[in-house]
């Protein structure tokens, strides 16, 4: 009988916890350097990426070496490195691809925000809010290049999420339909794609509509209208159904109650509410939601709420949770209906 592998002790298992910082940090520089492009067209030692990207060859080998060893990229016996499945989705090109995702999570005001964690666990306010002095929102108007950068990440996040969404709900008897702060478009496209005889607008700030207009929805622009506005005192009004993915996690119940009460207030007798959001679940298994509420406590001021909490969101605002639909993907679908 084989022997059973062993658990690693306990420091060793937190050492490689702490690791993780260094594999993040690693991963988002080879993002920035572009390398996945370059290493589309073959393998390619240290040297030669390091004249392509203007780097030290020494150190970019040290990087190369250390990403491959988390399978990102692979070193031949001839110190050659090459694309492998993990790397691939950091190009540009790729469908889906996270090379956005992946610089955003080596910009300042990201990691600056996390170096903050203790600060937001014990006054409850945001890591960002205490380092810039302005919520988040606040520090992408007034810096364009990283507001670029997050709704960049963000379509990189949606090209995941998106077909999931799709796949998991059937919009039935929905004719029209908003997504509300969506971006860049690409849920909304999908969207139409799969349902050609619905009308959908995208609803967000002006300056997001700029980077809207020759994005993902320019195939379906004959059904699709462009709107701004401020979604916690208006949206749209008379649709059958409103959607928001990974936007009600970004604010504190109140804001919610104030963006979702605008949305019950506009619906179509017999409407929808969709939130897709992750749902987090009792116990203590992993789930990727777990973190990505420490990134909302660090970052925006919101957070990943559990179905009880939703419910009670939803009853606040004229809503009741109809029900929850999973998804491929780590998050769900939170349906709800008109009171």
């Amino acid at each position: 009988m084989a022997d059973q592998k062993q658990a690693p002790p306990p420091e060793v298992k937190i050492m490689h916890l702490l690791s993780g910082a260094h594999v993040s940090g690693a991963v988002s520089c080879v993002a920035q350097l572009g390398i996945a492009d370059i290493l589309e067209a073959g393998p390619k030692s240290a040297a030669e990426l390091a004249t392509q990207v203007k780097a030290d060859a020494t150190a970019l080998y040290r990087l190369m070496r250390a990403t491959a060893s988390v399978g990102v990229f692979a070193e031949g016996e001839d110190g050659r490195f090459s694309q492998t499945p993990a790397s691939a989705v950091l190009r540009s090109d790729a469908n889906p691809s996270l090379r956005a995702l992946a610089i955003m999570y080596g910009h300042e005001w990201h990691i600056r925000g996390w170096e903050q964690l203790e600060y937001c666990v014990k006054t409850g306010k945001t890591g960002v809010e205490k380092t810039y002095g302005m919520q988040i929102f606040e520090y992408f108007k007034q810096h364009p290049k990283e507001a670029k950068v997050f709704n960049d990440a963000m379509t990189s996040f949606s090209m995941i999420d998106s077909p999931a969404v799709v796949d998991a709900y059937s919009f039935e008897g929905i004719n029209s339909i908003v997504d509300v702060a969506g971006g860049h478009g690409l849920l909304l496209a999908k969207i139409l794609e799969r349902h050609p005889g619905m009308r959908g607008t995208l609803y967000d700030l002006p300056e997001v509509m700029e980077g809207a207009k020759n994005g993902p929805l320019k195939n379906v622009m004959d059904r699709c209208t462009l709107q701004s506005g401020d979604m916690f005192s208006a949206v749209p009004a008379g649709v059958d159904a409103y959607i928001m993915k990974h936007i009600i996690h970004d604010w504190p119940d109140e804001q919610c109650v104030s963006i979702l009460k605008a949305c019950r207030k506009s619906v179509n007798a017999g409407g929808k509410l969709l939130v897709v959001d992750s749902v987090i679940q009792p116990g203590n298994d992993f789930a990727p939601g777990k973190f990505l509420d420490l990134q909302m406590l660090v970052a925006a001021g919101g957070r990943e709420r559990t179905e009880e909490q939703f419910r009670a969101l939803f009853a606040a605002s004229g809503w009741k949770l109809n029900r929850v639909i999973p998804m491929t993907t780590p998050e769900s679908i939170v349906e709800g209906v008109p009171v």
